[in-house]
């Protein structure tokens, strides 16, 4: 097993773990968009008290990557939305699984198909 697939892994076991309810093919196929940043510590999870990351969710993932045109303010609660189901106490909210759970919440599983 290559280290993509062991990041594979352990975020679809974890998303099992928390009950999120993600396919595993989506999770693969966000982990691959994600790229190398899956290896580096700090880019692996995304900080849900760090208002400038939240940010950057919003507006690099949501509307460049996704093509959402929402208001801000529905973004935001989204992305609130998501950090309240991974778990206020978990510290290690993978990026994969934020993503995946933002592509389903808006129904954009086919940009990953």
């Amino acid at each position: 097993m290559n280290k993509k697939e062991e990041k594979i892994a352990l975020y679809q076991k974890e998303a099992e773990n928390l009950g999120l309810g993600l396919d595993a093919e989506l999770i693969e196929k966000v982990t691959n968009g994600l790229g190398p940043s899956i290896y580096n510590q700090d880019s692996e999870t995304v900080s849900c008290s760090d208002a400038s990351e939240l940010e950057r969710v919003r507006e690099s993932f949501l509307k460049k990557k996704l093509g959402l045109t929402d208001d801000d303010a529905t973004l935001d609660s989204a992305i609130k939305e998501v950090c309240e189901t991974m778990g206020s106490s978990n510290r290690r909210k993978y990026r994969a699984l934020f993503y995946a759970l933002l592509v389903k919440k808006f129904k954009k599983e086919s940009l990953y198909a």
